[in-house]
């Protein structure tokens, strides 16, 4: 599985509405509300046989109330 963490800008007001989307989904491993330009840190595991955009943009970015995203994949845990 691929470790993921992706940023997400939420519509103003919606940050709330956003996280509970998140976890009905059951995507998350982990979701922090955070202060500055990105409202959302999420970590998240994508299967192996995924592709990594499709699967952030069918499981994700689907949700009402983000505007956009910011994806950083991980190499390797030290």
């Amino acid at each position: 599985m691929a470790c993921v963490f992706v940023q997400i800008r939420c519509n103003p007001g919606k940050a709330y509405v956003v996280a509970d989307a998140i976890y009905e989904r059951e995507i998350a491993s982990e979701l922090y509300s955070t202060s500055g330009d990105y409202d959302l840190l999420m970590k998240l595991y994508i299967p192996n046989e995924e592709d990594v955009g499709k699967y952030i943009n069918d499981q994700l970015l689907t949700i009402e109330g983000i505007s956009r995203s910011l994806t950083t994949l991980t190499f390797k845990a030290f």
